[in-house]
């Protein structure tokens, strides 16, 4: 296990925190295409930290840490930041959901790993991941098309499917959250045996 700090994973975990703020300022000022870029960028640091760490074997336990915390910076910032506008359809209690799950979990894992249990992602909370990633690439390309004329016929398609994706979301987040928290209850009941 490597033990230096400034390793590419890293460096492209912490890189997201920049680009959160650069993507919080484009949904400010709508800068909606600017924004999708910036986005996409940040997502794709996202695999490519994981990918590099498996590849050159460049785990530390601050990366272990950092890649999701930053990862939770970004996706919770940018639906905060979504909240005001009135076609994303994002609820302030659906940010509240999210943010509750994250906080739960990252507490949890945090009790559950103190006792040198592994407590990592597994298939529900990926797929929670990957819908939230969806949905927030959804309304910014949404934002981004809406002045379109050409593309008017479109867009309620369009809006229909981020419906549906949100929704899914929705139940990913609280789904996944109800997993992790009976996981790691059980986890915690196995050291009292």
């Amino acid at each position: 296990m490597a033990s230096t700090f400034w390793n590419v994973p890293n460096t492209l975990s912490l890189s997201r925190l920049p680009l959160a703020v650069v993507l919080f300022a484009c949904i400010a000022h709508e800068l909606w295409l600017v924004g999708l870029v910036v986005f996409l960028i940040a997502a794709i640091t996202d695999w490519l930290d994981g990918w590099w760490a498996r590849r050159f074997q460049q785990f530390t336990a601050i990366g272990r840490s950092l890649d999701p915390l930053t990862d939770k910076v970004l996706v919770c910032g940018t639906f905060i930041y979504l909240i005001p506008v009135p076609s994303s359809h994002i609820m302030p209690w659906m940010v509240t959901v999210i943010i509750a799950r994250e906080l739960l979990i990252t507490g949890l894992r945090g009790i559950v790993e103190a006792t040198g249990k592994k407590f990592g992602a597994d298939w529900f909370g990926k797929l929670k991941t990957v819908l939230q990633m969806t949905v927030l690439i959804g309304i910014l390309l949404l934002q981004t098309l809406r002045g379109q004329e050409w593309l008017m016929d479109v867009i309620p398609t369009l809006e229909y499917i981020y419906l549906v994706l949100l929704g899914a979301m929705i139940f990913a987040t609280i789904g996944s959250g109800v997993q992790y928290t009976i996981k790691a209850v059980k986890l915690l009941n196995d050291d009292k045996i």
